[in-house]
Order: structure tokens, then C-alpha cells, then sequence
């Protein structure tokens, strides 16, 4: 009998006259294990690609929602091994796996814990060897499509229904453009049908479902229903005020915008911006930027925003000679021309870390335009504050060979040591957490920041902390599961949430404001000159700034899935949150003040629409029954 081949050819592998399960290697996905009988769950990881420059974790998550295990990866730890007993139940723990991964994962079960892998979509989420074999399941009824993207490895999936050896080959082809990908039909049934699954060629791979469930095993006696059980969160407010929330803002163009888009940015209401200044356009034009900026502050009240120069054609990789001179000079003159309403902060790079070859060169040109903006004491009198060093990443490497010795959090250590007196701000970007798990490292990114900068004896940051740009991939690395669905909604809520959850941050830009050709990473979709339209991640802007108000009040929370912010403008009050999960999660709040003054409770759903909600408030405590996968904001008056 042909012995059967496992995810990665690990297969099967008798120990101690236990049967264990293997799988490996695993880079971005979620691992589904259920168990009727006390398991172990092991994890190994050994190196990938710089690893040594990116901190990591992963979690196991119980059957209701709760964190059972958490590991937190050092960058110095390339290879290592973490357990987590699993105890029997009839609901699935969640072994999850964020991408995008540094490191190769190898999991270790009992054979008898039936194990599902749900793999990411369009992003490899595994490194496979050639005629690997899963299998999957499609229900009765349902109209099936297997999906999949050449990512340099596996270059064909062939799927064979177990019933009639019916196949599907689906050929991988390269495309220019990330989000392309290749998918196929597969035949509809009367009757439940498993399928084969064989992956041509080795190495990464990017293989999914749609239409049905997203799940593959390794053995079709495991492709069994998944339950997830109904969650509880328990939240406690306290009235401490620990700082203001930041200004939420986009990334603008470098365009006057036509009157046809107003509607969509007054939608948006950004409270800041980030903007790219092209030096070589400015040192021919000097009074290019200046119509444009104008209007976004006079229109659209942005009164606080940063600036990056660049050079035209995306160069980032400035030098201190003339054009670069005389571009900073034009961009001194239009921002005092401004009027002193702001603050305007200038970064002299867009991510230095990324794009030079090293840190000497960065200082260089910093400490060069950091004297010339010092040189006129009316600069700093029209708000123009100076910001380092706009990094790729701050506690992680960015996408780059050498990776470690070009961490943002280093880069700005060493810049304030040497030339602090002359830094207002620490700015950096933050890419590539796409996991809706792993978004708490945004709050773990702000702490980093100002543990590096110091507090003072108000308990601010003696730095501005600047989040200018983020989203869930950096470039166009960009998968339309992602930007174009519900998913960047939940991921958005869950990034504010975080980020803003300890009152230190003063700005959080998403990028970009609207989808360019390249780029469809935008909160809203230009249709044609004349319409625009909001995509699911700015109707979600839209519902978070509804309900933003001015300080982060004290909150205890007890979830995983669920994520949540405490707010107060004078006597409003309003609670934020998200449910990142699928499941059912029953919320429970103490600290609020029962009956509730003007109380009101707003569900947000993969519908993009924003609707009233019960809720029950006795003795104290407010509760209600929070769908999965759906943003809330509770507003109240405190009496």
C-alpha cells in the first residue's frame, strides 16, 4: 500500500509506539486542532530569511477565544521549540502562524487530534516539496473554486475528486502584477465530495479555497466540521485618562484634488496627513506643493502633517547637493506661506534604512538639512518641526539584505544620541503584520518608541511618536482579499485600536488615501474623473471617526479576538472595539453607570453599514451579544 504523503513530505512518523502528525514548513496560516484526549501540541522553527532582524510570535487560542499560549520569538532566536498541552474537547483550538513569517514551522501532533490547515490567501503560506498531497472537502451544493499563485515554487495544483477520479490541473503562472492569481471551477455535486490535492514543483506555495470552507487535511477521515465555541469578554473601565488618542490621517497626493473627491475625503475626515515633497520638481517649481497644501488645510482642516522628501520616479535615496538644497528651501518657503496654523513635521528620507546603504550615509544628509531648517528661526515659528528617521519598521528589520544591522529602532537610537537636540519627532512605518491576531505588536511598537525616547514628568513621550504610514503590505505586495474586502475594515479598527490603546502616539496614517494603478491600497476607488468611491476600509474610517473622541480612558480587557478603546471628550464617553474573530462573543462591562445617559449601541458589519444594536444595562454592568468579524461603538453621556 502506497504510504500517504503528508504536508511538506514529512509523513507519517511512529515514536515511542505513539503515531505523531508533521507538519512543515509553515510561513502564514492557521492550524486547526481538536482533540479527545489529552495532546501535545509542538512547535519548531529554524531560520528562513533574516530572521535574525525580526522579533516573531505565535499564538494557540482556545475553543472559545480565549489565549492559551503565546510565544514571543527574540530575533536572536532563529531556532527554538515551544509545547502547549491541549486538553480534549469537542471545539477546535487555533494554532496560528502570522505572516508574512521569517522563520520555516514544523508542528508536531498525535495523529488521533484531528488537525485542519487554513492557509492564507494569494501570499505563500507554505514551503512545500514536489507531489506533496492534502485533501479537502466540498459540500453538497456548493460551487467550489480552488485558487492559487505562482510564488516562485509550486507551479501547478492538480485536484482529483476521490469519488470518480475526476481532476482539475490548475497551471501557475507568473504575473506582473502581486494580486494576479489563477483559479478553477470545480464541478458542482449533489452530494458531499473530497478532493485530492497534489502540489507540482517545490517550494513556496500559495494554494486556497473559495466557495467553501478554507481547510485542508492530511487525511480525509479528519476533514471534519470545525466548531467554534460562543466567546466571552469581560471589560472593566476605569476613569483614568491616559493620554490623547492620536490624530487618524491618510497619505494625500501630490495633486490639487478635484472638487468631485471632496465628498469622499469629508467622509474620511482625516485629522492629519502624510505627503511626499519631490525635491527636483520643487527646485525647478518652487511654488508647485503650494495650491495644493493650501487647500487641504483651508478645506479640509489638516492641521497637522508630515512630510517626507523624495525625488520623482519613487527615488528615495536623497543626496545633500543643489537639488536636494534648493528642493528643502522651496518646501520651507510654501510651508511658512502657511500661515503658522499647524505643526508640519519634515522627515529628510522615506524609510533611510530601506534605502541606504547604510546608517553613516543617512546621517550625513540628516544632519546637513537638519541645519539648514535650523539656520531660519521663522521655520520653527510657522511650526516646521523635524521628525527621524521615517524607517521601514521600527522594532523589526526592513525587506532587506543585512536586515539586522538596519532595524529602525537602532538607526534612531543611535540619531538621537548624536544629534537629539536637533529631533522633534520619531516617525517610522509599520508593514506586513497582516494577521488579525497579530495586530497587538502595533500597541508593543508604540511602547518600544517611547521607552526610546524617554517620558516626561507629565508621562508624555519628549519625542512626538509618529505612525505615518501603515497598511498590511508594504509596495504592491497587495492581495484583493485584503484591500478589497471586509478583512481591511476589521484589520484598520484593530490597528487603531491598538495603537492608540496607551494615549502616547500623536499620529496614525493609513496609506494610501485613493488606489492608484500600481498601488490599489487606498481608502477609496477613483472610478473616473468625476465619482469616486469608498472602499470597505473607508466606510470603516468613516464609523471609527464617528465615534473618536479626544483621550484614552483606562480599560481592562480579558479577549483575544475582541479589541477595544475607552474614549472621553469632557462628559462623552464611547467604547471602540472590534471582534476579530468568526464567533459569537458575549461582552461584558463593568464601570459604566446604569441607566445610561443618551446610550446607544452601533454594529458595523461586513455589509459596510452601520446600524442600532440592543444592549442590556442592570446594576452596574452592560451587556451584549457581539457578532464575529463586526466592529461596535457604545456611546454614552457620564452622569
Amino acid at each position: 500500500m502506497k504510504r500517504l504523503a503528508l504536508l511538506l513530505g514529512l509523513g507519517l512518523v511512529l515514536e515511542a509506539q505513539a503515531a505523531s502528525m508533521r507538519w512543515a514548513d509553515i510561513r502564514d496560516g492557521s492550524l486547526y486542532l481538536q482533540t479527545d484526549r489529552p495532546d501535545t501540541v509542538t512547535v519548531r522553527w529554524t531560520p528562513a530569511w533574516q530572521a535574525d532582524a525580526n522579533e516573531e510570535q505565535i499564538y494557540l487560542v482556545d475553543g472559545q477565544g480565549k489565549l492559551s499560549g503565546e510565544r514571543l520569538i527574540a530575533a536572536s532566536e532563529t531556532r527554538g521549540t515551544q509545547s502547549w498541552p491541549l486538553a480534549p474537547g469537542a471545539a477546535s483550538y487555533r494554532l496560528e502562524i502570522p505572516g508574512y513569517s521569517f522563520r520555516r514551522y514544523k508542528i508536531e501532533h498525535d495523529e488521533r487530534t484531528v488537525a485542519l490547515f487554513s492557509p492564507a490567501k494569494v501570499h505563500f503560506s507554505a514551503e512545500t516539496r514536489d507531489d506533496d498531497e492534502l485533501f479537502f472537502k466540498v459540500a453538497a451544493g456548493e460551487r467550489a473554486v480552488l485558487a492559487g499563485k505562482f510564488q516562485g515554487g509550486v507551479s501547478a495544483l492538480q485536484a482529483t475528486r476521490v469519488s470518480d477520479n475526476q481532476q482539475r490541473v490548475l497551471a501557475l503562472k507568473p504575473y506582473r502584477a502581486y494580486w494576479q492569481f489563477d483559479q478553477v471551477e470545480l464541478p458542482v455535486s449533489d452530494r458531499e465530495q473530497v478532493w485530492r490535492l497534489r502540489l507540482r514543483g517545490g517550494g513556496k506555495a500559495a494554494f486556497w479555497l473559495d466557495g467553501t470552507a478554507n481547510l485542508f487535511a492530511q487525511m480525509p477521515q479528519q476533514l471534519k466540521p470545525l466548531r467554534e465555541d460562543d466567546g466571552q469578554t469581560r471589560l472593566t473601565l476605569h476613569k483614568e485618562i491616559l493620554g490623547p488618542t492620536p490624530n487618524l490621517g491618510i497619505a494625500l497626493p501630490y495633486v490639487l484634488p478635484p472638487p468631485s473627491s471632496f465628498a469622499v475625503l469629508d467622509a474620511l475626515k482625516p485629522q492629519a496627513a502624510s505627503y511626499y515633497s519631490f525635491v527636483d520638481i520643487l527646485a525647478k517649481k518652487p511654488h508647485y506643493e503650494d495650491a495644493f497644501r493650501q487647500m487641504y488645510q483651508d478645506r479640509f482642516g489638516i492641521t497637522q502633517d508630515i512630510t517626507l522628501l523624495a525625488g520623482s520616479q519613487r527615488q528615495a535615496d536623497l543626496r545633500a547637493d543643489t537639488t536636494s538644497n534648493g528642493g528643502l528651501d522651496a518646501w520651507l518657503a510654501s510651508t511658512r506661506a502657511l500661515g503658522g496654523k499647524g505643526t508640519h513635521y519634515i522627515g529628510f528620507a522615506d524609510e533611510p534604512n530601506l534605502n541606504y546603504p547604510d546608517y553613516a550615509n543617512y546621517q550625513s544628509i540628516f544632519n546637513s538639512m537638519a541645519r539648514q531648517v535650523r539656520s531660519n528661526p521663522d521655520n520653527a515659528k510657522a511650526g516646521i518641526r523635524i521628525a527621524m528617521p521615517a524607517s521601514s519598521r521600527l522594532v523589526n528589520g526592513p525587506f532587506a539584505d543585512n536586515a539586522a544591522d538596519k532595524r529602525g529602532i537602532d538607526w534612531a537610537r543611535r540619531l538621537l544620541a548624536e544629534s537629539g537636540d536637533q529631533i522633534d519627532a520619531l516617525a517610522w512605518h509599520e508593514w506586513m503584520i497582516r494577521d488579525l491576531l497579530a495586530t497587538r505588536v502595533y500597541r508593543d511598537s508604540v511602547r518600544r518608541a517611547a521607552d526610546l525616547v524617554g517620558l516626561d514628568a507629565q508621562g508624555r513621550p519628549r519625542k512626538a511618536l509618529l505612525l505615518d504610514q501603515t497598511n498590511m503590505s508594504s509596495g504592491s505586495s497587495l492581495s484583493p482579499y485584503d484591500q478589497e474586502t471586509h478583512f481591511a475594515s476589521l484589520w484598520w479598527a484593530s490597528v487603531v485600536i491598538n495603537s492608540s490603546q496607551d494615549g502616547l502616539l500623536e499620529m496614525l496614517n493609513w496609506f494610501q488615501a485613493n488606489d492608484e494603478p500600481n498601488y490599489p491600497k487606498g481608502m477609496f476607488k477613483v472610478l473616473d474623473d468625476d465619482h469616486f468611491e469608498l472602499k470597505p476600509v473607508g466606510l470603516a474610517q468613516q464609523f471609527i471617526r464617528q465615534h473618536w473622541l479626544h483621550d484614552v480612558m483606562r480599560l481592562e480587557n480579558d479577549a483575544f479576538e475582541v479589541d477595544v478603546l475607552a474614549m472621553a471628550t469632557d462628559a462623552q464617553r464611547s467604547l471602540l472595539g472590534v471582534n476579530k474573530g468568526t464567533r459569537l462573543q458575549r461582552i461584558d462591562l463593568a464601570g459604566a453607570t446604569c441607566p445610561m445617559v443618551k446610550g446607544s449601541l452601533r454594529y458595523f458589519g461586513a455589509d459596510n453599514r452601520s446600524r442600532d444594536a440592543p444592549f442590556r444595562c442592570k446594576d452596574g454592568r452592560v451587556s451584549f451579544d457581539l457578532p464575529g468579524e463586526t466592529l461596535f461603538a457604545l456611546s454614552w453621556i457620564a452622569s
